[in-house]
């Protein structure tokens, strides 16, 4: 039976330090959440989708971040059957990225903004300094030494995360003005380029989770293809379906313009329209620049 030694400096580590901090600011944010009152919540019809949203980041990077933090301090590493360096750095920036959103759509489409509300406003700081926090893990593990820190934590590695973050936006944003559209008029209102934006949408989430399940689980060996030959496939598909769904994005918004609706009132679906279309333009960039990257890549081993 393995003995469990516990030392003051897995405890007090930078790294350490920080989860702490994440798991209390973490803790904070959601409990509060939980205990707000309709009062204390906007009447926008798009506040329960959002706010179960952003109840699921805050609550899935609470429960990552605590065994992560158990693991490390047991040191347990050996045990676990994924690459730990890979999914430490994976977790810390994605829930960087994730909990920004959280923080974003919490003050704008969840609380209310008719009165100074003590625990709404309190939320969104917390969820600010979660944000921080993970942020802030993220730095510390990319200055490790390079045998101390994985695939995940180059630049390449980091648009993967920041592929499968835009991805998981982009979901939420077509779902949520599909059900707009079929609750005010029917499934006749849905446009055949919100269909068409949706089926990019996932089949490109897809393949960025996939990647990433691939290089969590050290599978690339193990791939029937060349890992960076199908790398860079796969950051050409995206880039070709993100350009096509960016297009859409913008079409639809200048429909928008042309029938003069309000493209800033949050309360409207227009406002889901603008925030999908800059969403996209900000995917399609981490999908040309991994695309540069793995091209540079496959022409320096040819060179080899």
């Amino acid at each position: 039976m393995p003995v469990i030694v516990l030392e003051a400096s897995d405890l007090t580590s930078p790294l350490s330090l920080v989860r702490m901090w994440a798991l209390l600011s973490g803790c904070l944010t959601f409990s509060l959440v939980a205990s707000l009152v309709p009062s204390e919540l906007t009447s926008d019809t798009h506040q329960p989708s959002f706010r179960i949203l952003c109840m699921f980041t805050w609550c899935l990077f609470f429960i990552l971040t605590l065994l992560i933090h158990v693991v490390n301090v047991i040191q347990f590493h050996s045990l676990v059957p994924i690459s730990w360096k890979n999914l430490t750095v994976t977790v810390a920036a994605l829930a960087a990225l994730m909990t920004l959103s959280a923080s974003v759509t919490f003050p704008w489409a969840v609380m209310c903004h008719e009165g100074a509300w003590p625990r709404p406003i309190a939320a969104s700081l917390a969820s600010c300094l979660t944000f921080l926090a993970y942020a802030t893990e993220a730095y510390l593990i990319r200055t490790q030494t390079q045998d101390q820190k994985g695939y995940m934590a180059s630049v390449p590695g980091l648009l993967k995360v920041l592929q499968l973050w835009g991805g998981c936006e982009m979901i939420v944003l077509v779902v949520e003005q599909v059900r707009g559209a079929l609750v005010k008029v029917g499934l006749t209102a849905v446009g055949w380029q919100l269909w068409v934006s949706g089926a990019w949408y996932a089949l490109c989430l897809l393949m960025s989770l996939g990647t990433v399940i691939v290089v969590l689980g050290d599978c690339a060996g193990r791939c029937p293809l060349p890992f960076d030959r199908l790398l860079a496939s796969f950051s050409l598909t995206g880039v070709l379906l993100y350009v096509v769904a960016t297009i859409l994005c913008f079409t639809r918004v200048l429909e928008l313009r042309k029938h003069d609706q309000d493209l800033t009132d949050r309360k409207t679906g227009p406002t889901l329209v603008v925030m999908e279309a800059v969403m996209a333009s900000i995917t399609l960039l981490a999908y040309t620049v991994d695309l540069a990257f793995s091209i540079k890549l496959l022409r320096d081993r040819n060179h080899a």
